[in-house]
């Protein structure tokens, strides 16, 4: 069970990755996609950080995934914008 949970970090690292490029993408659904992995990446990080007894860790990832329920409520709410100002098309 302890190989398992080792193993955890790579796919946290992975999804971290994923969810950082498409939250920055300019389509409104690669974005929050974006913030739902990020959600999962925090999960795995924090079931690491348990097994590990990283604690610090641990309080960063719930850090993390309190402002990315932010950002998936802001997502929601606010249109998305060009540079210039103009409505994004989805």
């Amino acid at each position: 069970m302890g190989e398992l949970i080792d193993f955890l970090q790579w796919p946290a690292m992975l999804a971290s990755l994923a969810a950082a490029w498409l939250v920055a993408s300019r389509q409104k659904k690669r974005r929050r996609a974006g913030f739902w992995v990020f959600l999962l990446s925090n999960i795995l990080w924090v079931a690491w950080g348990l097994h590990d007894r990283a604690y610090a860790l641990i309080a960063l990832q719930l850090g993390l995934a309190a402002m990315n329920v932010r950002g998936v409520r802001n997502q929601k709410r606010e249109p998305a914008q060009h540079k210039k100002g103009e409505p994004v098309e989805d």
